[in-house]
């Protein structure tokens, strides 16, 4: 199945590969939980934009891990890949952007 979903291949994972995919996985899975009780705690349209981006990261990485193991067709790896990078600048755009007109409201209200 060229192309799919399910196609596999026989290369060897790196262990390196292997162990950099862990570690950014665990920390990528800790900063989007970190940020998603943040989100919980403030309420903020901004605290949640920043909160989807790290778990888009999150997801980079997943996607990685499955290309590696053989589970996700070079193909598509890079198409998630892409538009998960796409998905997390567009985030953090629309955070800024979000805190800097809330905070530009707030300061011509207050005078």
């Amino acid at each position: 199945m060229t192309g799919g979903f399910h196609e596999t291949t026989t290369a060897a994972v790196e262990p390196w590969l292997a162990a950099v995919l862990s570690v950014a996985g665990l920390a990528t899975a800790i900063l989007a939980g970190l940020a998603l009780a943040s989100f919980a705690r403030r309420r903020s349209r901004s605290y949640l934009l920043v909160a989807l981006a790290l778990v888009a990261l999150f997801a980079r990485t997943v996607v990685a891990a499955l290309s590696m193991t053989g589970m996700l067709a070079d193909s598509w790896h890079h198409l998630l890949e892409h538009g998960l990078d796409l998905t997390m600048a567009s985030l953090v755009i629309g955070a800024v952007y979000y805190a800097r007109s809330v905070e530009r409201r707030g300061t011509s209200e207050g005078t």
